[in-house]
């Protein structure tokens, strides 16, 4: 079998690559500028296909004789700036490869999608595949760009596509990846005071790439599954973080009012040009809820035997 993976180069995309390894013949689309770091260490083959998911022309290329796409590309961002480059890359991106699919008579995908595109909402604090998109003022550009791109991925499955949609939680994965989920762990290495009030869902990125596999590997096409360990308190994931890399965690909780305040003047400092460095109101509120997005449809499925906290602190470290 061979299966395509774009953005094979990022995060998830390498551990999928690792994951899928062993069912197939590993082919990724990636760009000439990039980086291969997460790679290095691979003990399979890789075929290369230069390309963008904005250039149709180079999907099709690498669409060639392919049997599976997983579609992990994606672009993470909650600096307004860079609102266009959400949209483009998350919406119109997946939009030409589920075209050219369909053109090119490619059948099978894997969607990437996000927990953000479920959608939040300040009533509703229990969240599963069921849960219907509602406009609200906690979804960022980020959350509604992922939405539209997995409604062009299923907008694919009406059109023939065999589909399977995860939805993965915060994933945890290597301190010295470089990339935008790593931001965890730099929170408690800059030595901040505070920490917030709600909760953190997460999950090992070993742990979500096995799972995308055995999804796989029992067919599931036309469902999507939330990706996510648990939810926890920041309080107790970033003491327990804190015991594993010896650092000293935030110790006091941040008020609704106090998060107010700091969003405030940060984003004055920031619209002075005093720092590099906005908040974003949404993400900040949103770490104030206690949300849990509920698994119970992929264990149901797999009864899959999670690492352990402690574990993966010990191996991101």
């Amino acid at each position: 079998m061979k299966i395509l993976i774009t953005g094979i180069t990022g995060l998830f995309g390498s551990q999928l690559a690792r994951s899928f390894s062993k069912v197939g013949h590993i082919h990724g689309l990636k760009r000439k500028t990039s980086s291969m770091d997460l790679l290095e260490d691979i003990d399979f083959e890789i075929q290369w296909h230069d390309g963008d998911i904005l250039d149709p022309e180079s999907i099709a290329t690498a669409l060639k004789d392919i049997d599976l796409v997983i579609h992990a590309a994606g672009f993470v961002s909650f600096d307004p700036s860079e609102k266009d480059d959400l949209y483009t890359i998350n919406v119109n991106g997946t939009a030409n490869l589920v075209n050219t699919m369909l053109a090119e008579g490619v059948h099978n995908l894997i969607h990437v999608s996000s927990v953000a595109a479920i959608g939040r909402s300040s009533e509703v604090l229990r969240i599963n595949e069921k849960h219907k998109w509602t406009e609200s003022s906690l979804n960022t550009d980020y959350a509604i760009s992922k939405y539209w791109g997995e409604l062009e991925a299923w907008r694919g499955e009406q059109e023939g596509l065999n589909l399977i949609v995860v939805n993965p939680s915060i994933l945890l994965a290597k301190t010295d990846g470089g990339r935008s989920s790593t931001f965890i762990y730099n929170y408690l290495k800059d030595g901040r005071s505070f920490y917030p009030k709600g909760d953190l869902n997460y999950i090992d990125i070993r742990d979500a790439a096995d799972m995308v596999l055995k999804i796989f590997e029992k067919e599931e096409w036309g469902e999507r599954f939330i990706l996510n360990k648990e939810s926890i308190a920041y309080s107790e994931f970033f003491e327990l973080m804190g015991e594993v890399f010896d650092l000293t965690p935030p110790k006091r909780e941040i008020s609704d009012w106090l998060l107010k305040w700091v969003i405030f003047f940060q984003n004055l400092l920031y619209r002075l040009k005093l720092t590099k460095v906005a908040l974003n109101r949404q993400t900040a509120m949103i770490a104030q809820q206690k949300i849990f997005f509920d698994n119970k449809k992929v264990m149901k499925l797999l009864e899959f035997e999670f690492r352990s906290l402690r574990e993966t602190f010990e191996w991101a470290k």
